[in-house]
């Protein structure tokens, strides 16, 4: 039951700067652990970055560049991506898991549900 609707993708050029955000629906957005997920064409997923009640993390790919946030209050999502690189250009997903573990979620079996994906192209 639980769904999420993501926005922000677009075309860019290298150096500049999106925000995706997440929109969450359906059960006690709070209870969830989040993360953020990004395919690049013809490549398996690879996670980029995590939060749940305590922590962030972040993969080292992006650590520095990206950060990962939540607003309980408005159910929402974030993914502020700045320094954009040509080698950020993928599909990225928004995902969530309702288990209460604290351990790091860097792997998406981790994750109950998922985002349709936005595209994110950057030019260099």
């Amino acid at each position: 039951q639980v769904q999420l609707v993501e926005s922000g993708g677009g075309l860019v050029q290298a150096g500049d700067s999106l925000r995706l955000s997440c929109g969450f629906s359906g059960r006690t957005f709070s209870a969830f652990a989040l993360g953020w997920f990004r395919q690049a064409p013809g490549q398996e997923r690879e996670f980029v970055a995590g939060i749940d009640w305590t922590t962030t993390n972040y993969a080292d790919s992006v650590k520095g560049r990206f950060t990962i946030s939540r607003d309980d209050a408005k159910n929402m999502m974030y993914l502020q991506m700045n320094s954009l690189k040509p080698e950020d250009t993928a599909v990225y997903y928004c995902a969530a898991d309702a288990g209460r573990s604290t351990v790091a979620r860097t792997a998406g079996y981790q994750y109950q549900f998922w985002s349709q994906g936005t595209q994110v192209t950057v030019s260099s």
